[in-house]
């Protein structure tokens, strides 16, 4: 089966290398990376779900943003 990097949970290096070679490379900036760079993801819920993750936090013995963190982890 072929791996597509676009869905692949690990892509490696070289796997985008022909999309990035098709941009115009006046439309691309490189940076050097930052090793102390975070993401921050904003994950809006309904009431429902809202509840629904209140009480799995609750039997857990954790708060709603450790088990937002270990459902997106394990996305």
């Amino acid at each position: 089966m072929t791996k597509d990097p676009w869905t692949d949970p690990d892509p490696q290096p070289g796997d985008f290398d022909a999309e990035i070679g098709a941009m115009d490379p006046r439309k691309v900036q490189t940076h050097e990376g930052d090793p102390e760079a975070k993401v921050t993801v904003l994950v809006g819920v309904d009431a429902e779900d809202a509840k629904r993750l209140a009480e799995m936090a609750d039997e857990r013995g954790e708060s709603v943003e450790q088990v937002v963190a270990d459902l997106v982890r394990n996305a």
